[in-house]
């Protein structure tokens, strides 16, 4: 369930400040991508809330 883009204009990653990016179609796991170029964290979004903890965030590869 992808989210508002009202609600992803206001987000921000909480570790850099940087957008975030939706990812939330793919249905497997749907993250929220930080787009900030030395960041990069992935925050799952569960039940279609996003869960914007630097402790839960995936690191990229």
């Amino acid at each position: 369930m992808p989210l508002e883009a009202g609600l992803l204009e206001i987000l921000a990653c909480p570790a850099c400040h940087s957008p975030l990016r939706d990812n939330s179609a793919d249905e497997s796991a749907p993250e929220l991508i930080c787009t900030g170029q030395d960041c990069g964290l992935a925050y799952p979004v569960r039940d279609g809330i996003p869960v914007l903890l630097v402790d839960e965030a995936r690191r990229p590869a």
